[in-house]
């Protein structure tokens, strides 16, 4: 595509599980644009918890609110994925600190390929902006659902907790 859209946006990321950090990013991403992409990036080389149909699924079921999401799953570069979809605009959320240094030098390398998509950062609002997924995985065993539910929308408490039963057995 040639002509791309400034009303369309794309939101790439593992989402292993999708979190509330997530959730609050793509709720507030949605309200800025027409439609708004989700891209579930499958490496080959990482080990996912959840699988690519998983992952959808569960963002599917934590965004029945939301009418303008669109869910795609993609390979390769983050960048050429927004390309493919039409958009101009790549939202990345990111934890304060943590984060900042890897996107910076990942937007400077996203323009030199591409300089027609402008990156936003996001930050999940307050106490939702330290989650992160390898956090959830670390304490899941764990936490009890009441605990996880601080981090995760309800259909990920149940969908991570039958995962690790089904892992014990």
């Amino acid at each position: 595509m040639s002509e791309l859209n400034s009303r369309v946006a794309v939101y790439p990321g593992s989402f292993d599980p999708i979190t509330l950090g997530h959730l609050n990013v793509i709720e507030r991403a949605s309200r800025l644009f027409d439609q708004l992409i989700i891209g579930i990036g499958v490496n080959i080389h990482k080990f996912p918890m959840f699988d690519a149909k998983e992952r959808e699924e569960l963002i599917r079921l934590s965004t029945p609110h939301l009418t303008n999401l669109e869910i795609r799953t993609f390979r390769g570069l983050a960048v050429n994925f927004v390309k493919e979809c039409g958009a101009r605009i790549m939202i990345r959320g990111v934890r304060p600190i943590t984060d900042i240094a890897a996107e910076l030098t990942m937007m400077m390398a996203n323009r030199r390929l591409a300089p027609d998509v402008e990156t936003l950062f996001m930050i999940a609002d307050g106490e939702l902006a330290h989650v992160s997924s390898s956090l959830i995985k670390e304490i899941a065993p764990v936490a009890s659902d009441e605990e996880l539910s601080r981090f995760l929308p309800d259909p990920v408490v149940r969908a991570l907790r039958a995962k690790l039963q089904a892992s014990r057995r």
